[in-house]
């Protein structure tokens, strides 16, 4: 297991192979445990970095946009959202007890196709066109489409085998076994559902203008309801304001883990001064709940956005929906505190 050991801050765990055996060693040089993150992945999330650093000075001094906004906005963000992806499975790698061999293979496929789809992403904004649901038979289209229909899949494939090898682990702190156990899986459907709800707007035909003011067929959208082309979108994010849009329920799954792991993390810390959270199966009912409560905001947003609702412009059907998710959440987390404080008050106090 992992254990808070007279800590104030996580900054690295260690995996013990010794049944009955935990421990948090917290090191002042958290970063000399890097080299042991997988090293495949670490190359993907550095050449994110570095997309997004050319991405912020495209944004400055490249005046082309495509889709009312600029063309290196598309870049910018994938490169964010991979880099740190890519960052946590580097980690969560490197913290394997059981079938270590197969985890950095199954890094190392991801780490691949991340770098090619984002790849053919960024090549396709530089050049000023459209990369998602582009129709042309030009050469680097074809690039494009081609990468996707073999490495999209293969992205997906790979997220969803590492999940199962990460619970096939029985070491380390439960609260955050319960949160890489739950959040994997939300980020794997996070990535199907944008397969799930793209029957919804495959048939959608259109044409837009690329950065040279050129004509180009698309086909199929990101918006259920209404389209949003040539701008009108969220800021940043671009989501469709005028209806629904897949990318809502795609970013909240995808991220999942991150939340999931801050709060284990967040509640290991806080057990250094809160004794009811260092028993780690409290932790790990609170960030099962929580990640219970997750599921149902990715399930109620991919809702919203099949019925072709603005996320900014939820209906009573979706408020309701909504409260039910947090009321339930927040009731369960109130009775397991409530529940561990008391238990923690009536123990004898320890000689």
């Amino acid at each position: 297991m992992w254990t808070v050991s007279g800590a104030s801050r996580l900054d690295r765990v260690h995996f013990s192979t010794h049944p009955g055996v935990s421990s948090v060693t917290v090191l002042s040089k958290p970063v000399a445990a890097v080299h042991r993150w997988h090293k495949p992945l670490l190359v993907h999330s550095a050449l994110m970095g570095a997309l997004v650093v050319v991405s912020l000075i495209g944004l400055l001094v490249d005046p082309r946009t495509l889709g009312g906004e600029s063309v290196w906005v598309k870049p910018l963000k994938f490169g964010l959202s991979f880099g740190g992806y890519g960052l946590t499975l580097a980690w969560l790698l490197s913290k394997l007890v059981r079938g270590r061999g197969a985890g950095w293979w199954f890094g190392t496929v991801f780490a691949v196709s991340g770098v090619l789809d984002v790849g053919v992403i960024t090549a396709a904004a530089a050049s000023g066109t459209f990369s998602h649901y582009n129709t042309g038979d030009d050469a680097l289209n074809t690039v494009v489409q081609t990468t996707f229909e073999y490495f999209v899949p293969l992205l997906f494939l790979a997220n969803v085998a590492i999940g199962i090898v990460v619970l096939l682990q029985r070491a380390g702190d439960r609260g955050v076994r319960t949160a890489l156990a739950t959040g994997l899986p939300i980020a794997s459907a996070g990535m199907l559902v944008v397969f799930l709800l793209f029957g919804y707007t495959a048939r959608t035909e259109r044409t837009d203008v690329n950065s040279a003011h050129e004509s180009v067929q698309l086909k199929g959208s990101h918006s259920i309801g209404a389209d949003v082309s040539g701008g009108g979108g969220m800021p940043i994010t671009g989501w469709n304001l005028a209806g629904g849009d897949i990318r809502v329920p795609h970013f909240i799954g995808l991220h999942g883990i991150h939340v999931l792991l801050l709060l284990a993390v967040g509640l290991s810390v806080l057990a250094a001064r809160r004794a009811w959270l260092r028993d780690d199966r409290v932790r790990a009912r609170l960030v099962g709940i929580a990640a219970a409560g997750y599921t149902g905001l990715f399930a109620v947003t991919t809702w919203q956005a099949l019925r072709g609702q603005s996320v900014v412009d939820p209906d009573a059907a979706t408020l309701a929906a909504l409260f039910v998710v947090l009321a339930g959440t927040g009731a369960a987390a109130v009775a397991v505190a409530r529940r561990a404080i008391g238990t923690t008050a009536a123990a004898p106090p320890q000689r």
